[in-house]
């Protein structure tokens, strides 16, 4: 497979393998991207230089097709300012024949990814019941004072409170964005929303002609504004959802400047974000001169030089800028994460200690509890007739739908005035229970299927509804069908702090193994997603007519990480000192939560660091095998492997991942010391079956910045394990910090 990854025609044939099964037999034209590498002109870029860049693309592609006229025409995107490509309207054969050139690093479809959709900071302790300690990070850092967050979404709603620019100086001298508002007049920047931009051609050669409405980087679904507040919304007062959580809402990084990157739109087929518009935003992004780029988008995992969020998130680091990723939202299956290049800070989602308890409590007097935001309530005490959506099931209706209460699967006559039990999955929970709402139901008990285990969530419901664990739906179906006059009564939803266990791994979070690298752990760290209050906005008619939500819970991508993918401050233990668990209660791995749940405030003194460099990620793809041209293309200067042969294992990762243990491996890793001079002692926590050997035991720093190496050896131990991973870890300590490194192992 690695073999394949090097060579672009193989990655475009294989792409192309599926489009030719319904094919028509003339030459179809799609869109496609092709990635040159990296540009030679220095971070000064003329609008000269910019318009000899595109020409040149004009040339090569016409060069292809016959003529430059026809190449301006079929050129759609031209990546002019760090990211050196284009993207183009193809036919496949013109595709292959470009991939073919030398100086192409790679040809691919424009495919299409999708979305991975208060008290978080108290949880992390930055806060403590409001109140900002002397020893908090945000103090330290100023609360991200100046520093300039980029956001690629769905765009923002500038108008909200999170956004105001109250007690802001000036915009920083380095930004050099715009506030593109298009068509949409209304929108408009400020000293804190400092710059917008929309990128829609992708989009628009996948679905046709887009009408003015799409010309504006104005966030009409919600999960844009909803990250890019979370990530640095200014301070908001009073900010609640329906009453519940009330506090002051703000980002990880309060006093940043924000920036607003939309490159999603409806969906088309599941998809909402296309390669070509993500790579222009990209491209656009490290011109304008932003700090941190926050990305909540992803598809399947495919090789680098075929990822738009790996080739952008490479140019974005190479320029010092730090790409925070989501893992995505496809767990709990294994191997399902997303955003998984050794240069991306993938973070997996994982729960806080606030709930907002509402009980299900059954005609037989059974009580269970669940989880709502229900803004409104069933009459005190009363007690209505429940069913199974599957009973309600209009007449030519799916059943499977019924049973999951999509849209137009109920029949008003059955449904009304009952309680409905749905099922999760496939459509959206809110979307759930505003089908049952429109079916004449009066409320709804939202049941877990078995992937989704125990976790449950509090959504803004349009009624009475909650939400509740995959057991007790079984509970409450069996009760269902013991007596032929089933009850049911849903309690108001009430906001409780503290609980445990606190944090576990949301079943939705995607897991390792990395399928496309498997010796580099992903995802990197894991962060409260689960139900942070955000900015949001959506159209009205979405969550009910006389509603207008302003700030919401969501079950989004963690925009609170800010910390270097090198510096490694988490912990694996809950609020009760236990391992961390999953969903449903089992023990979670490092392929959920990777080296653990994030503490910013031990970030400020890590002690010691694992030191990554743009040439050790080069040398990571002389490991894959891609060819000398493809990394000097990636990489804008001449470079020239290792004449050694190279061992992913030892890329300089702060974890130890060896997916095909067989006999002895000596791993190599190096530490530099960014605290005071002080010994480090190394402890292992063993892995069953595996012998783990620490060379040398102890390190010495006597200065800032001084690096030492060191070696692990792995081994089977005679007997052998079963072949399946087994998870341990290497601990550094001189009894004042403690550095830790997963270590993950699979013997073959």
């Amino acid at each position: 497979m690695r073999a394949s990854s090097a060579n672009p025609l193989y990655l475009l044939s294989f792409l192309l393998f599926s489009a030719l099964l319904y094919r028509p037999t003339f030459a179809a034209k799609r869109p496609y991207v092709v990635y040159l590498g990296a540009h030679s002109h220095g971070s000064e870029v003329s609008l000269t230089d910019l318009d000899r860049v595109r020409d040149t693309h004009y040339d090569f592609l016409g060069s292809c097709l016959g003529s430059k006229d026809k190449a301006k025409d079929a050129i759609f995107y031209s990546y002019t300012r760090h990211i050196n490509g284009f993207a183009a309207i193809l036919d496949d054969e013109e595709a292959i024949q470009l991939a073919k050139n030398p100086k192409v690093a790679s040809v691919f479809l424009n495919r299409g990814r999708k979305l991975h959709t208060t008290r978080s900071w108290d949880f992390m302790g930055l806060e403590t019941n409001g109140v900002i300690p002397s020893g908090s990070i945000w103090k330290k850092a100023r609360f991200g004072e100046n520093i300039i967050i980029g956001n690629l979404d769905t765009g923002v709603w500038p108008e909200s409170k999170s956004f105001s620019d109250e007690g802001m100086g000036p915009i920083p001298s380095k930004w050099k964005g715009v506030c593109q508002n298009g068509a949409d007049a209304s929108f408009h920047c400020n000293r804190k929303l400092v710059g917008a931009r929309y990128f829609n051609k992708g989009y628009a050669s996948i679905v046709g002609h887009l009408n003015s409405s799409f010309d504006s980087p104005r966030d009409h679904e919600g999960h844009g504004s909803h990250t890019l507040s979370t990530a640095g919304g200014n301070f908001v007062s009073d900010a609640s959802v329906f009453g519940y959580g009330n506090g002051t809402a703000k980002g990880g990084s309060p006093n940043a400047r924000v920036a607003a990157y939309k490159v999603c739109f409806p969906p088309v087929n599941g998809n909402e974000c296309f390669d070509a518009d993500i790579l222009a935003a990209f491209d656009m992004a490290i011109q304008d001169g932003v700090d941190v780029l926050s990305v909540s988008l992803g598809g399947d995992a495919v090789p680098f030089f075929n990822d738009s969020v790996a080739i952008g998130s490479f140019h974005a680091v190479k320029h010092g800028i730090a790409v925070v990723c989501s893992a995505g939202n496809s767990g709990p299956g294994d191997g399902t994460v997303s955003n998984v290049a050794a240069w991306q800070i993938t973070v997996g989602a994982s729960t806080m200690d606030r709930q907002f308890p509402s009980y299900a409590i059954l005609g037989n007097k059974m009580r269970f509890k669940g989880e709502s935001l229900s803004f409104k309530a069933l009459p005190r005490n009363k007690f209505f007739p429940i069913m199974s959506s599957l009973e309600a099931k209009a007449a030519h209706a799916d059943p499977k739908d019924a049973q999951l209460c999509k849209a137009g699967s109920l029949d008003r006559v059955k449904a009304k005035g009952k309680i409905l039990v749905c099922l999760r999955g496939d459509n959206a929970r809110v979307d759930k229970g505003q089908e049952a709402a429109l079916a004449g139901a009066v409320g709804m008990v939202l049941a877990n299927n078995d992937l989704s285990g125990n976790e449950i969530i509090a959504d803004p419901h349009v009624f009475p509804a909650t939400h509740i664990t995959y057991s007790d739906g079984l509970a409450v179906y069996r009760y269902l069908n013991s007596t032929k006059t089933p009850m049911a009564y849903i309690t108001h939803p009430s906001t409780q702090l503290d609980t445990k266990p606190a944090p576990f791994m949301a079943a939705f979070s995607s897991k390792g193994p990395n399928t496309i690298t498997p010796e580099i752990l992903k995802p990197d760290i894991t962060a409260p997603r689960a139900l942070p209050f955000g900015s949001f906005h959506r159209s009205p008619g979405i969550v009910g007519a006389s509603l207008k939500l302003t700030y919401i819970t969501y079950c989004a991508p963690s925009r609170h990480i800010r910390i270097p993918p090198n510096v490694k401050p988490p912990r694996t233990r809950d609020n009760e000192v236990k391992p961390m668990t999953n969903a449903s209660h089992l023990k979670a791995t490092p392929f959920s939560y990777g080296a653990g749940h994030v503490q910013p405030n031990r970030a400020m003194d890590p002690g010691l660091v694992y030191d990554l460099k743009t040439t050790d990620y080069l040398d990571l793809m002389c490991a894959l095998g891609y060819t000398k041209s493809q990394i000097e293309k990636f990489s804008e200067t001449p470079y020239k492997c290792p004449t050694k042969n190279i061992s992913l294992t030892d890329l300089n990762y702060p974890s130890i991942t060896v997916p095909n243990l067989k006999g002895s491996i000596i791993v190599t890793r190096t530490v530099k010391n960014v605290g005071s001079p002080a010994t480090y002692t190394a402890q292992v926590f063993k892995l069953a079956g595996v012998s783990v050997v620490v060379q040398p035991k102890s390190l010495t720093f006597n200065k800032i910045g001084e690096e030492k190496s060191f070696k692990v050896i792995l081994k089977p131990k005679k007997g052998g394990v079963a072949n399946d991973y087994v998870f341990g870890q290497l601990k550094w300590s001189d009894g004042k910090h403690y550095v830790r490194s997963p270590i993950v192992v699979k013997t073959i």
